[in-house]
């Protein structure tokens, strides 16, 4: 963990000497949340220990292992590459999705992923259904942390969050490789938040938030291996960033929007444009997260292992109360923003 820590901390100085020689600086505009040009590629940081953690555990954990980890590590650098080229000046999207399919199906064949472990019993075309949409949702996740990552520190905390609770839940199944894994993430993560939060200094960058959405979604799977563990409690964790990302694609498509042009129109965006700042925004995404994710996910897997259903209606409820909240906070963020205007007007 703190050798995670330090390689992250001082790739990430690295990276912003590297981005202000080379000129790679976000400008402020109309579809930024930010007010002062800020180097952007910091991400390259974690990106750098995450691959050195992998590379540690190759010689650390047993031969039979080695495939997989190969698999991942593989998976990662393809994600942070593409990540790294359209920082450097865009990359066509379908370029980035096909990528991002790719990183996806490698994740999928070194958990050797079954779908009995999400609905024991499954057979035929149910399969097949349901690792197409593993395969999908793995790919969302790559794209909805990049989308996510618009405001300072908002990014670094969730994944710092995810990391940390899905590292506690292993622990407390016993998956003591699983949680020292996670732990050494986290401390990569935590490495960047002093330069990215409350005032960035350079921005995580596709390079990055592109690698955090995928080891998230990895994360989340590797986790539903772990039979102490409720299979819900990935979603769970993950809640506040699905929800807005999600609703947020989902209100756009349904008005006729470009929903896959770059917009403000997330309610964190909102929020900022509604006055708070962005530490504020930080706050409140984080208190949802200690508030409500983590009482529940200690509900879940705190005593004996939960019936299915219980994981479920838990599952059901967290995201019911998100997607009302979001609803709300989006009409209030908009009426905020338009007293605003009629009172510089």
């Amino acid at each position: 963990m703190i050798a995670s820590f330090a390689l992250s901390a001082c790739v990430t100085w690295l990276g912003i000497r590297y981005a202000r020689r080379r000129n790679l600086v976000d400008h402020p505009g109309q579809r930024r949340s930010h007010r002062v040009p800020t180097p952007r590629g910091g991400g390259i940081g974690i990106v750098a220990a995450t691959l050195a953690i992998f590379a540690v555990e190759m010689f650390l954990l047993p031969r039979e292992a080695l495939p997989d980890l190969a698999a991942c590590t593989l998976a990662v650098a393809l994600v942070a590459a593409v990540g790294w080229v359209d920082d450097h000046g865009g990359l066509a999207a379908r370029w980035r999705l096909l990528a991002h399919f790719v990183a996806a199906g490698l994740i999928l064949f070194a958990l050797s992923f079954q779908p009995a472990s999400i609905v024991p019993g499954v057979q035929g075309g149910i399969v097949a259904a349901i690792v197409f949409a593993v395969w999908i949702g793995l790919v969302w996740s790559i794209n909805l942390h990049n989308f996510m990552d618009g405001i300072d520190g908002i990014l670094a905390f969730q994944a710092l969050f995810v990391l940390v609770a899905f590292a506690v839940l292993s622990a407390h199944a016993g998956a003591a490789i699983d949680a020292w894994h996670l732990a050494a993430l986290g401390a990569a993560v935590a490495a960047f938040i002093p330069f990215n939060f409350p005032s960035a200094r350079v921005f995580m960058g596709d390079v990055g938030s592109g690698v955090i959405g995928l080891l998230i979604g990895l994360s989340a799977l590797r986790l539903l291996a772990v039979e102490e563990i409720a299979a819900s409690s990935g979603l769970i964790a993950c809640s506040g960033f699905v929800i807005d990302a999600t609703c947020n694609l989902l209100s756009r498509m349904w008005r006729g929007r470009r929903w896959y042009s770059a917009h403000r129109e997330h309610l964190y965006q909102w929020m900022v444009r509604a006055g708070m700042s962005h530490a504020r925004v930080v706050a409140w995404y984080m208190g949802w997260n200690l508030g409500v994710v983590a009482p529940v996910l200690w509900m879940l897997n705190h005593g004996p292992h939960p019936a299915a259903p219980l994981g479920v209606a838990a599952l059901a409820a967290v995201y019911g109360v998100g997607i009302a909240l979001w609803i709300f906070g989006k009409r209030w963020c908009l009426d905020k923003v338009k007293s605003r205007r009629h009172a510089t007007a």
